[in-house]
C-alpha cells in the first residue's frame, strides 16, 4: 500500500518540474524576443538620429553657402539723353521808339505777320516838327553868313593886293570864312539829325516775322528815353532751341549734330534739328553746357516759347558699363565685388562715368572678363566665398534629357 500511494506523489512532483521547465524556457524566449526587438528599435532610433544629423550637417552646410547672381561689364553703347527746352524766335526784338510824342495810329496787332520795313505805328511829335523847322532856318542863316564871309575874304585879298590892308586883317577875314564854313556845317548836322528824327516817327519792321505783343495804343505818351517796348517782333520760319547738357555730356555734343525735338502737345510728330553751336565752358553754377540748335519751322506748327523735349544722340565711348545694382557705396569709395574662378569675393574700386539709367559707366577698376555681384549684401567682405548662382538656360539645360542615340539600321 505503501509503495502504491509513493507513486502518485513522485509523477505529480514530476509534471510540476516539467511545467515549471516549459513556463522557464517561455520566459527566457519572451525576454529574449524583447531584448531583440528592444536592440532593434535602439539600433533603429541611433540609425535614424544618424540620418537626421547627417541631414542637418548638410543643410546648415548649404545654409553658409551665399548663392549671388553675377554680370560681366559690356562695351558702353550709344544712347539718347533727353533734355527740356525752350522755343525761342530765330530773331526776336523788342521794338522802341527813339522819337518823343504821342501814338497817332497801329497798323499791326498780335499775330500779324509783317514784312521787313512795314509800318507798325506812326507817332506824332509837334516838338520835333518845330525843332526841324528852327534848324532849317538856323541852316540859312550860316549859309547867308557863308556867302558874305566869302565875298568879304574875297574883296580884302585884293585890297591887299593893292596893299591897302594889312595882313592881319586879311588873316582874321579869313578866319571868319572859316567860322562860317564850321557853322554851316553844324547847321546841317543838326538838319539831318533832326530829319532823322522825324524818319523815326515811323516805326517800322526791322525784318520779317510774327508781332507777338504789342504794348501801344492810339493817344499813349512816347517817351524816347524810357525804352517802352511798342512791339514785340519774332521770327518764327526758323527757331532756336537752348538746352543745358549736364557736364558728364557735354564732351560727346559737338556742332552739327542731329537731334529730334517733340512737344507733348503734338502726338506723333518729331521735329529734326541741328546743333547749331555750344557755349563751349561749364557753368559752375550748374554744371552745365549751354546748347543751341537750329530748328527749322517753315508750317509754324512750333510755337515761341513752347516747353519741348530735346533728344541728343550721343556716340558710343571705349568705356565699360556695369549695371547700377552692381555698384557697392563703401564709406572708402564706390566698389564692385568681383568673383574670381575659386569663388572669392575682391572689392574692387572704380571710377565712375555717365549715368546711363540701368547701367553706369566704369571709366577704370573693371576689365571684361570680371565676374560682378549683382545686388550685393552689405554684410559681403573682401574674401568671403560665394557659389555662383546657375542662370535659367543654365538650369534648364541641367533638368533636360539627355539625348536617346539612334540604332544604327
Amino acid at each position: 500500500m505503501s509503495d502504491v500511494a509513493r507513486e502518485p506523489a513522485t509523477d505529480t512532483v514530476a509534471g510540476d518540474d516539467a511545467q515549471r521547465r516549459r513556463v522557464g524556457r517561455r520566459a527566457r524566449i519572451l525576454a529574449v524576443v524583447v531584448i531583440v526587438l528592444l536592440a532593434i528599435g535602439a539600433g533603429r532610433t541611433m540609425l535614424a538620429r544618424l540620418a537626421n544629423a547627417r541631414v542637418l550637417e548638410a543643410g546648415a552646410a548649404e545654409r553658409t553657402i551665399s548663392y549671388v547672381k553675377v554680370a560681366t561689364p559690356n562695351a558702353a553703347s550709344a544712347q539718347d539723353v533727353v533734355l527740356p527746352g525752350t522755343l525761342q524766335g530765330w530773331v526776336q526784338a523788342p521794338i522802341a521808339a527813339r522819337a518823343s510824342g504821342y501814338v497817332k495810329h497801329w497798323t499791326r496787332d498780335i499775330g500779324a505777320r509783317v514784312q521787313k520795313g512795314e509800318l507798325l505805328a506812326e507817332i506824332e511829335s509837334p516838338e520835333v516838327d518845330q525843332q526841324l523847322t528852327q534848324a532849317i532856318a538856323a541852316r540859312q542863316q550860316a549859309a547867308a553868313s557863308l556867302e558874305l564871309a566869302k565875298s568879304t575874304v574875297a574883296r580884302w585879298e585884293s585890297l591887299r593886293q593893292r596893299d591897302v590892308v594889312s595882313q592881319q586883317e586879311l588873316d582874321e577875314r579869313r578866319s571868319g570864312l572859316a567860322q562860317s564854313i564850321a557853322n554851316l556845317a553844324q547847321a546841317d548836322a543838326n538838319v539831318q539829325r533832326l530829319r532823322q528824327l522825324e524818319g523815326f516817327k515811323r516805326v517800322v519792321a526791322p525784318f520779317a516775322g510774327v508781332i507777338t505783343k504789342r504794348g501801344i495804343d492810339v493817344g499813349d505818351l512816347i517817351d524816347a528815353g524810357a525804352n517802352r517796348v511798342l512791339f514785340q517782333l519774332a521770327q518764327t520760319d526758323r527757331l532756336r532751341v537752348y538746352v543745358n547738357v549736364p557736364q558728364a555730356y557735354a564732351q560727346l555734343v559737338k556742332p552739327g549734330q542731329k537731334v529730334q525735338i517733340t512737344q507733348a502737345e503734338l502726338r506723333g510728330r518729331a521735329f529734326e534739328g541741328e546743333v547749331a553751336r555750344t557755349s563751349a565752358s561749364i557753368d559752375a553754377a550748374t554744371r552745365t553746357m549751354q546748347v543751341e540748335v537750329a530748328l527749322p519751322n517753315k508750317d509754324g506748327a512750333l510755337l515761341p516759347g513752347a516747353y519741348v523735349q530735346v533728344s541728343l544722340p550721343l556716340p558710343a565711348t571705349s568705356t565699360l558699363s556695369v549695371p547700377t545694382n552692381a555698384l557697392v557705396f563703401r564709406p572708402e569709395g564706390t566698389r564692385v565685388a568681383a568673383v574670381d574662378a575659386q569663388g572669392r569675393v575682391h572689392l574692387k574700386p572704380v571710377s565712375l562715368g555717365r549715368n546711363l539709367g540701368d547701367a553706369v559707366e566704369v571709366l577704370d577698376g573693371v576689365s571684361p572678363s570680371d565676374r560682378l555681384v549683382l545686388n550685393p549684401a552689405d554684410s559681403l567682405n573682401d574674401g568671403d566665398t560665394v557659389s555662383v548662382a546657375p542662370t535659367g538656360r543654365q538650369r534648364s539645360a541641367a533638368r533636360a534629357p539627355a539625348a536617346t542615340p539612334k540604332s544604327a539600321p
